[in-house]
């Protein structure tokens, strides 16, 4: 009899034969018997927009099918009905392409056209038809708050990963606009005098700093609820904590960094440079790349002044660029290995042995 292998598990899960969590059990019983690293020939942090070209090949069809029935649909002289038809259209198509075919891609761009159906539709019933003034903070929030509640209950029926990202930027909106009530004039302030870098700066706009920094923090934690319920990364839980940190991670490292970076001087670009790192050990211990590469200009920026004297120029963009590429290729050259070390060096705390194994990374 031929070698089980894991990718059998997996292809069990797409036939429907076993559900998620049984594979995953499956998964980690082999696992602690053979061990992960030997087990799993790829390494961590899987990544899937699509199966195949034929996923690729439907996803136009539904393209094109799509945007013929909406071209039909909008002869009925009724933006609303329109958009009601198209949510309906995506569930619909959804039934099929998603939960009997399970085609990633396929199910990543319905997901998307529900969500801008869903937020035209809380738009219009919001604001109404022949509204032309810009939406207050009640308004934005009411619209968002509407947005992610669709995609939570698609999310729900579906179980599309990607559904949990739309569903972060409908919260983000959320966050937003929370601000907006709470600080109108603040908003856009730093945008119109022409310091963007002021907006995300805890000490030029407050409301909004903590804001995104919060809302950064809940979707961290949402992420990490997902990766502890699936350490071995073999399922859709994985994946929905892996669109939840590409949300946390810029709202975060944007938040952090900037505000001390705008201390100015080294006390700022020292501070800068501790935090990012912490992020970083961070990274490492959750095994995920995104908060990293969410902070790269950021490690570019303080390179620069380390490195540069201000006299140099070009030199000093070459230097940086040089230094930077060769840690961050460095970085995620031996990514496995320097995280088996730090993990090996921590002591224990609550849910380590619920992060991904790294026994035998080394």
């Amino acid at each position: 009899m031929p070698e089980f292998k894991t990718d059998d598990i997996r292809a069990g899960v797409a036939a429907g034969v076993i559900n998620e969590a049984q594979a995953a059990n499956l998964i980690a019983i082999a696992n602690k018997r053979l061990g992960f690293r030997q087990n799993m020939g790829a390494e961590d942090e899987p990544f899937e927009l699509f199966k195949g070209f034929s996923e690729i090949f439907v996803t136009v069809g539904l393209a094109i099918l799509y945007g013929g029935m909406m071209s039909v649909a909008m002869l009925t002289g009724s933006p609303l009905a329109v958009f009601v038809i198209s949510a309906a259209l995506t569930v619909a198509f959804a039934f099929y392409f998603t939960l009997k075919r399970r085609m990633t891609l396929p199910s990543i761009g319905l997901s998307i056209v529900f969500a801008g159906s869903m937020a035209v539709i809380a738009a219009r019933l919001v604001l109404g038809e022949d509204i032309v003034d810009a939406p207050t903070g009640y308004q934005t929030l009411a619209i968002s708050a509407i947005g992610a509640v669709s995609m939570l209950a698609y999310f729900w029926k579906f179980r599309v990963p990607f559904a949990m990202f739309l569903f972060g930027v409908f919260g983000a909106g959320v966050a937003f606009s929370i601000a907006g009530i709470l600080a109108p004039e603040s908003i856009f302030a730093s945008v119109f005098i022409g310091n963007p870098d002021g907006v995300f700066d805890i000490s030029r706009n407050p409301t909004m700093a903590w804001t995104m920094l919060i809302f950064g923090l809940f979707a961290f934690l949402g992420g990490m609820y997902f990766d502890t319920r699936d350490p071995y990364r073999i399922s859709r839980l994985s994946a929905c904590g892996f669109w939840l940190h590409i949300l946390a991670a810029p709202a975060i490292v944007n938040v952090v960094a900037l505000s001390l970076l705008n201390l100015g001087g080294t006390t700022g670009y020292v501070l800068a440079a501790l935090a990012l790192t912490a992020i970083a050990l961070v990274a490492l211990i959750i095994d995920r790349r995104s908060f990293l590469t969410a902070g790269i200009a950021y490690i570019g920026v303080i390179l620069a002044w380390a490195l540069g004297s201000g006299d140099s120029g070009d030199w000093d963009i070459a230097t940086t660029l040089l230094v930077m590429g060769a840690f961050i290729t460095a970085l995620g050259t031996w990514w496995v290995q320097l995280r088996a070390a730090i993990m090996r060096v921590l002591p224990d705390f609550p849910f380590k042995n619920r992060l991904p194994p790294y026994q035998e990374a080394l």
